[in-house]
């Protein structure tokens, strides 16, 4: 059976946090749907809270090592990300940009990305449109129409948790269906390290 990669980004600060379980619903959903494809999954979800101090390092550094570089690595591999942000003066948390800040700008280009939030009031809704789609936008991931947000009120039970539950099956169909698409192994790894620059070139540059 044919095995797809799924890894799933959590930026949620608390615990329990409404952002995991958003993640969590998400993921359990393109599982789902990428099982009746008869494909196999292979998925891990990411707490970013568990790296903060490694992606602080590395943002000075620039290396990320470590369980952190195992994340990176793993994310560079992948079939399809989940990726979910608590919004925070509305737009995406700090500890979520860093993450994105640290990885290679080419490493996400072409990877199927489902992009969900949560926050106080469904005000800040429109974050995922101004803020998180162009981040993925920027990375060249391909990044599914539809996002998905949840405030309070849609963990409320009702009409609200239905109508949520309406927007996470639609948008892991739509990750499903691309990340189904996808030949195994399509993902570029490079690390940039294959032809390093002669350290000649990086003392001198122009002035040889």
């Amino acid at each position: 059976m044919t095995t797809r990669t799924i890894t799933v980004i959590s930026a949620g600060i608390g615990q329990p946090s409404s952002t995991r379980l958003l993640a969590d619903r998400l993921a359990e959903a393109t599982t789902a749907r990428l099982t009746d494809r008869g494909l196999q999954v292979d998925l891990e979800v990411v707490e970013l809270r568990d790296h903060a101090r490694s992606l602080a390092n590395t943002l000075l550094t620039g290396f990320a090592t470590g369980p952190l570089g195992e994340v990176v690595e793993r994310v560079g591999a992948s079939d399809g990300l989940v990726a979910v942000t608590p919004v925070f003066s509305a737009s995406y948390s700090g500890l979520f940009k860093m993450f994105f800040d640290v990885l290679d700008p080419d490493l996400l280009a072409g990877t199927p990305v489902l992009a969900g939030a949560t926050g106080g009031t469904a005000r800040h809704s429109l974050a995922l449109e101004h803020a998180v789609r162009p981040l993925f936008s920027y990375l060249r991931s391909v990044v599914v129409p539809t996002a998905v947000y949840a405030a309070p009120e849609d963990w409320a039970g009702g009409g609200a948790d239905t109508a949520l539950a309406e927007r996470i099956g639609r948008a892991a169909e739509e990750l499903a269906t691309l990340v189904a698409a996808r030949e195994p192994g399509s993902t570029d790894r490079r690390d940039g390290f294959e032809q390093p620059t002669p350290f000649e070139d990086l003392l001198f540059g122009d002035q040889r």
